[in-house]
């Protein structure tokens, strides 16, 4: 089954393992995978965000998201075409049945 939550990033706990409160600001380099730590001297340090390269991590929402946006955009896009089709149809149908000469040729039936 699978379970959207926030990942835990690991290189957060290695750089305050490392500096604790010496750390003014932490950034995540997601192209590099690493966690990029501002210290209080000035200095930059950074750590790895993964224990393992074969870790798999569970999904979250924007992970969901990075991965498949185009097919969910085409999807999205799709029902909305269909959308508008489905009502172009009922108001065109409307304005048939307001025709008088349409309401009277559904209406008038030949007698037996």
């Amino acid at each position: 089954m699978l379970t959207l939550q926030r990942r835990q990033l690991v290189g957060h706990d290695i750089l305050l393992a490392r500096h604790g409160n010496h750390i003014c600001s932490m950034r995540l380099d997601r192209s590099a995978g690493r966690v990029i730590a501002l210290l209080d001297d000035g200095s930059v340090d950074s750590a790895p965000n993964v224990i393992s390269p074969d870790l798999q991590l569970p999904e979250t929402i924007q992970s969901v998201m990075r991965e498949d946006w185009k097919f969910l955009a085409t999807v999205t896009g799709s029902v909305a075409a269909l959308a508008g089709v489905m009502i172009a149809a009922a108001f065109s149908l409307a304005g048939l049945s307001a025709d008088p000469a349409l309401a009277e040729l559904m209406t008038t039936y030949p007698a037996y």
